[in-house]
């Protein structure tokens, strides 16, 4: 979604008209760029919004202009700026991601994005030993020129921040303005002057569970590749790890004591595919070599067919709504349990594009939810 080059100058008006469609209910990376595309500007999108959302049980309402108002002052008295996904700044690597987001807000050194970058993620609880190997990690990798993207947690993200400052990207759950956890008040707000601090919530947003798992993906979407340093199963690390290997990305992990359960997530990791490291020079041979085709064989991104956006802006019916048929068959289809929109494609005969609208429609109207892998089901 993101882009590179010569871009047309944005617009305030269209750039608000962004932020406001971002924030409207119901709208999500995916269902942003459909629109994009199918409208060709936030305005037109945002006049079109009532219409398409008219699926739903109430009537459908973007969000309101004092709102984005509000957000745009806090954005400003913060020091922070916005990136939307087309502008030139945009990190190439993070716009190749299955829902990159549309836009984000920094504070700090932008051109960090464009340099090459190596995630680093681990335990909140880590052992001190761990926490000075991942210290040590990121002043090497550092050293060798690489930007390291850790979440500002406690644990390893703060000592992957601290060995690799200034060269470090902080990418957090909560809005740009808001310090979390608490006792990394002071390191946020050095990394925000030193090096880059990115968020995609709203300025005032205050981190929910929610939220890490979009954090995450951000974190994994701006690397070649990504260290696991200890971790424990079914930890926050994992996820990340699980998709940097769906977006094609190294997968590593430091191996670590089968005593210590803090250390048994990075090994499984190693028996799932991800290449054992022990030393900062092989992570910087691994990624120095990276052209898009890992080594690491862990979660690696399923085979789907390719779907331009802009096929949505030939459609033809009326206002850009699905047929009322069409939509029921696609619908008949769907359960709460996940499906790939593929096989919603070739089991309903319908074209890609109408498939796409017709779940576009669903989820303005609060009956769809959009899963990992390109997967979707209806609401709960």
């Amino acid at each position: 979604m993101g882009g590179q080059g010569s871009q047309p100058v944005l617009s305030q008006e269209e750039a608000f008209a962004r932020i406001r469609l971002l924030r409207s209910p119901n709208i999500g990376p995916v269902s942003y760029a459909q629109l994009i595309a199918r409208f060709g500007n936030a305005q037109a999108a945002i006049e079109a919004l009532p219409d398409l959302g008219s699926r739903g049980k109430t009537p459908y309402r973007p969000a309101l202009t004092d709102r984005i108002e509000r957000e745009i002052e806090g954005v400003i008295a913060a020091g922070a700026r916005y990136l939307f996904h087309d502008q030139p700044d945009y990190p190439p690597l993070l716009s190749a991601i299955e829902s990159a987001p549309p836009i984000v807000t920094c504070r700090g050194r932008l051109e960090l994005v464009n340099t090459p970058c190596v995630a680093m993620v681990g335990a909140r609880n880590a052992s001190a030993a761990a926490c000075k190997l991942a210290r040590d990690f990121a002043e090497e990798l550092a050293r060798a020129g690489f930007t390291v993207v850790s979440g500002l947690a406690r644990g390893i993200d703060g000592a992957a921040h601290q060995g690799s400052l200034p060269k470090t990207i902080g990418v957090i759950a909560s809005g740009i303005d808001i310090a979390y956890p608490p006792q990394h008040t002071d390191l946020q707000e050095r990394i925000a002057k030193e090096g880059l601090l990115v968020a995609e919530q709203p300025p005032g947003t205050e981190p929910r569970g929610r939220h890490f798992p979009s954090r995450n993906r951000i974190i994994a979407g701006l690397a070649s590749g990504t260290l696991v340093v200890e971790a424990a199963p079914k930890s926050g690390s994992l996820i990340t790890a699980r998709l940097a290997g769906e977006a094609g990305r190294e997968v590593m992990a430091i191996p670590g004591s089968p005593l210590d359960t803090r250390s048994h997530g990075c090994n499984q990791l190693i028996r799932d595919g991800a290449v054992l490291v022990s030393d900062p020079s092989e992570v910087v041979e691994l990624l120095e070599s990276f052209i898009g085709a890992p080594r690491s064989q862990f979660r690696v991104a399923e085979e789907r067919t390719a779907f331009d956006y802009e096929e949505l802006s030939k459609l033809q019916w009326g206002e850009g709504k699905a047929t009322g048929d069409e939509g029921d068959a696609v619908k008949r289809l769907m359960t709460t349990a996940p499906i790939a929109v593929d096989e919603l494609i070739r089991q309903s005969g319908a074209s890609a594009a109408a498939v796409h609208m017709v779940l576009l429609e669903l989820e303005l109207g609060g009956e769809l939810e959009r899963h990992a892998g390109g997967h979707v089901g209806l609401s709960g």
